[in-house]
């Protein structure tokens, strides 16, 4: 499943020329003026950096979920980046943020992770920030799942890598086969909310529910890597 994650990458930006489906963020239709009222809305912010090879900032493409426990693609679903989710700045001091909007029928989902790439063709690379976090789409309305800072730095002691190993010249001058993934997630409610409402307007006036996830689990994420 990680090699499929990080497939997925690799080919994302064949997919959005092609036209290739991919699951839609929420709120990219200004005219749905009551969000989460039929289907819970899920939103949480995300700030990637490369502080191994500091050329290359992360660029992220999508946002893994999945249906808990399920053994079936079409329980997968690979949430892409709009223009509306980018905050792009790509200097190693800031990262590139993204404002990411899920909307999930009920049920329970593994947020499995981050995906996405750096580069220029023909040198490109492709990486897959874990997260395996659990969520639970049980009522409608808004809520907030927290902040993520996912930053890439050497790799020691077999750790995860930030991305595969192959192609090998690729993958080695982004940092990602020779990296890992620190990864903290936090609860910046406040900051979150005021940039949110002024990105998408139909959120003024909704009440935004605290969701917030749990810590990351490293022992987790490489249990899942080394299976993987």
């Amino acid at each position: 499943m990680y090699k499929r994650y990080l497939a997925f990458a690799t080919f994302f930006l064949v997919l959005l020329m092609t036209g290739c489906a991919t699951t839609k963020m929420a709120l990219q239709d200004e005219s749905d003026t009551v969000p989460g009222k039929i289907k819970p809305i899920f939103l949480m912010t995300a700030t990637l950096k490369n502080l191994y090879a500091t050329f290359y900032q992360p660029e992220l493409h999508s946002v893994n979920v999945e249906k808990k426990d399920t053994k079936d693609d079409s329980d997968r679903f690979n949430f892409a980046i709009d223009d509306k989710a980018k905050f792009v700045t790509g200097t190693p001091e800031s990262g590139n943020s993204y404002f990411l909007r899920m909307e999930l029928e009920k049920g329970e989902y593994v947020i499995r992770g981050l995906t996405g790439g750096s580069g220029i063709f023909p040198i490109r690379g492709s990486f897959f920030a874990p997260l395996h976090v659990d969520i639970k789409s049980n009522n409608t309305g808004v809520f907030y799942l927290g902040h993520v800072d996912a930053t890439v730095r050497e790799r020691k002691d077999g750790e995860f890598r930030a991305g595969a190993v192959f192609p090998l010249l690729n993958q080695s001058v982004m940092g990602f086969s020779g990296g890992t993934f620190e990864i903290e997630i936090s609860d910046q409610y406040e900051i979150d909310m005021t940039d949110f409402k002024t990105r998408f307007p139909v959120l003024n006036g909704v009440t935004i529910q605290k969701a917030i996830l749990p810590s990351f689990d490293r022992v987790k994420a490489q249990k899942w890597w080394e299976e993987n």
